[in-house]
């Protein structure tokens, strides 16, 4: 299926490697151009830049700490002055700081809330303010994706930060969806379970293995497989869908 994204312009955040990586090699294999945002450019970045680039298209990595609302901004203008515009924004920096609640710190809370609500906040603001001066294809508005998690849905023991977050990306995003509808521009959220990544692949085989056990398919999901449903939310075939939050999960949730 021609997913329509061909000569698009898209920024991702997180995208050195996992979910975020994923995506970016996803959407240069369906014709975008992709900017990289990590607070980290090492030899992972290098090879997501590689496999960009292998699909013919143009590739940047910016460092930047998405929890600062001015390395943000500036990430998104430079995305626009080197490569002419921005089409898409995939939010998907995320970090977790598990410990239940009356042993957490104001650190670690402060740290998750910076990072994968406030982060997606930087990113958004930045973006919306670009596209409402036009900065987007007139042949197309402006789209969104970003990346939650069914923790954020209903809550999970030892990630009151994580889940706080989660749960406020979606909010975040439904609300944005109203206030962006006007120039065109469609906000989704896509809501993984547990996925093999760089994050989750260190955790103890107990923890793996219960999520396992909640999927009806009786395994974990992939960065690729998320990586397929950001491509379609990004794109054309999905031009009427907005405020959406769609569960990659391998029925985790239900």
């Amino acid at each position: 299926m021609d997913l329509g994204l061909a000569g698009r312009i898209a920024l991702v955040t997180g995208g050195r490697t996992g979910i975020g990586g994923a995506i970016a090699i996803r959407l240069a294999e369906e014709g975008c151009d992709v900017a990289i945002v990590d607070r980290t450019i090492d030899s992972a970045t290098e090879r997501t830049m590689a496999a960009i680039e292998a699909a013919g298209r143009r590739a940047m990595s910016i460092k930047a700490d998405v929890a600062s609302a001015a390395q943000a901004d500036e990430a998104v203008d430079r995305v626009v002055e080197e490569l002419g515009r921005m089409d898409i924004l995939v939010c998907s920096a995320g970090i977790n700081r598990d410990r239940v609640i009356w042993k957490m710190s104001d650190e670690e809370w402060d740290e998750v809330i910076d990072v994968n609500l406030k982060g997606c906040f930087n990113f958004c603001r930045a973006a919306a303010r670009v596209w409402r001066a036009g900065g987007v294809r007139q042949d197309g508005g402006g789209r969104i994706v970003n990346v939650s998690s069914i923790n954020g849905l209903r809550g999970r023991f030892g990630q009151t930060n994580y889940s706080a977050s989660k749960g406020g990306l979606i909010a975040l995003s439904k609300a944005l969806a109203r206030e962006l509808g006007r120039y065109g521009v469609g906000v989704n959220v896509i809501a993984p379970g547990m996925v093999t990544t760089d994050m989750t692949v260190g955790l103890p085989p107990d923890v793996l293995e219960r999520a396992r056990e909640e999927t009806v398919f009786g395994r974990l999901g992939t960065p690729e497989e998320c990586a397929d449903l950001a491509a379609f939310l990004c794109s054309e075939r999905a031009r009427h869908i907005t405020g959406e939050v769609i569960r990659i999960d391998g029925g985790q949730y239900i």
